[in-house]
């Protein structure tokens, strides 16, 4: 078969391009890595075809910088742009500015960006669609009486949320009057310095949810299929930790009913290429909370229990080919766990960035790891601070927990601090062994 593209640009840094480079350099699919001074020795810069250095260490002077990053494509002839996960990824002026200059924007439509890239917008269009929303405002907030008036409707206590981003930015929660006014300030302040809006909104604040997301994806031909769920419950201040597919959660009846209800209503919103809905689970209900337009950090445990490469497939779905699978094709087996590792204190979560002066990866059957770093990389304190992804599969999961225990004894990263620490913890806990946890869990329980 015939590779979608001639040649890619990675508008992205770090572990995630270098998943997409391997992807690529399967299909015989040239590669461009674009980078910053900051990252001149990544892995994904030394191993791509070329390399385009597009500004200084800050993220707004080189990954968000729309202007080089196009120039860099045009210099380099570039067919396509793959904008990875954060940065421009969800940025609907980028994609739009990619197609105009007559590239393939490897991801949905900007429409489709636009309208989930506000979680107004999107949580409207999913109500629509017939998928359940948390309650909540039906559109923004925009004074303090009318949030008053709104919290009495809704009732305390009240999750305050940015409509745009994520990453638990502009997220507050009020358990009175005078909380909601107070934290109603501060989410506007960290929303606008984030994402460049101070937009929120109010929703009930669940108490004891799972965070449960599904994985799609679509092709131009009107083919949709669900690729199961993921857990992605373990969480510390809204950020995720550690995920696990399928989720220790869900009956197969309420598996087999949220996926027929996501896939109706995708199929209907005509949306392509990939793309994970996120839902709140409590007490056997499903509420709807946001959609990720893009390719998600945690799609590799969804890749393991599926036996399918999620990248392969998003290029072909770009180029304009139908899926090479329909959603009968697909069978989840096993059971797959991803810890992130961070360049983090495990005490204190205070980043560590220095020299890695000793690097050693685990192996063995069932542990995949998606990693950047190397023996003498210095990890910049400019950017996220994930240094790799772990990956473990099990054929159930109690061995994909063991391998995992055993995996995270094997890792050795000397040189700077990481959270294989704290992963190590969470597996000795046995809430976590028996798959009992809510995403509080890990704050309520963290020493």
């Amino acid at each position: 078969m015939n590779p979608p593209f001639s040649k890619i640009l990675i508008a992205n840094r770090g572990e995630i391009a270098l998943r997409i480079m391997r992807a690529c350099r399967e299909l015989g699919i040239k590669t461009v890595a674009v980078h910053s001074t900051a990252d001149t020795y990544s892995k994904h810069v030394l191993l791509a075809d070329e390399s385009v250095c597009i500004g200084g260490p800050s993220s707004k002077d080189s990954y968000l910088n729309i202007l080089s990053i196009l120039s860099a494509a045009d210099i380099t002839n570039t067919d396509a742009i793959h904008p990875g996960v954060g940065f421009l990824s969800e940025n609907v002026d980028f994609a739009k500015m990619v197609e105009d200059h007559g590239m393939t924007f490897i991801g949905p439509s900007p429409y489709h960006i636009q309208i989930m890239g506000d979680k107004i917008s999107a949580k409207q269009t999913m109500i629509g669609l017939g998928i359940p929303v948390v309650p909540g405002t039906p559109n923004g907030i925009t004074t303090e009486e009318d949030a008053l008036a709104q919290a009495q409707l809704i009732g305390y206590p009240i999750l305050i949320k940015a409509t745009s981003g994520g990453g638990g930015k502009g997220m507050k929660v009020a358990h009175n009057n005078e909380e909601l006014l107070l934290n109603m300030k501060l989410a506007r302040v960290e929303a606008k310095a984030n994402f460049g809006n101070d937009g929120i909104y109010m929703e009930r604040y669940l108490k004891q949810p799972r965070h449960i997301e599904v994985q799609i994806i679509a092709d131009h031909h009107g083919n949709v299929v669900c690729l199961g769920e993921r857990d992605c419950s373990l969480q510390r201040r809204h950020q995720k930790v550690f995920e696990e597919a399928p989720s220790p959660a869900l009956s197969s009846k309420e598996r087999e009913a949220l996926m027929s209800t996501v896939q109706k209503a995708i199929k209907k919103l005509g949306y392509r290429g990939v793309g994970t809905l996120e839902f709140l689970y409590e007490n056997g209900e499903f509420f709807f909370m946001e959609m990720n337009t893009r390719l998600q950090v945690e799609h590799t445990i969804t890749e393991m229990i599926t036996g399918i490469d999620l990248v392969k497939e998003q290029l072909f779905v770009a180029s304009g080919r139908p899926l090479s699978f329909l959603q009968d094709d697909v069978v989840i087996r096993g059971h797959a766990i991803e810890c992130r590792i961070n360049a983090e204190d495990p005490h204190n979560f205070m980043p560590s960035p220095g020299k890695i002066t000793t690097y050693h990866a685990p192996g063995g059957l069932g542990v995949r790891v998606d990693s950047h770093v190397y023996n003498g990389y210095l990890v910049p304190p400019h950017y996220d601070s994930l240094v790799s992804k772990l990956i473990t599969y099990g054929v159930d999961r109690p061995e994909a927990l063991s391998i995992m225990e055993r995996a995270l004894r094997e890792y050795v990263i000397d040189g700077i601090k990481t959270t294989i620490p704290l992963h190590q913890w969470l597996l000795s806990k046995e809430d976590v062994q028996t798959g009992d946890y809510t995403i509080h869990w890990l704050e309520k329980n963290l020493p």
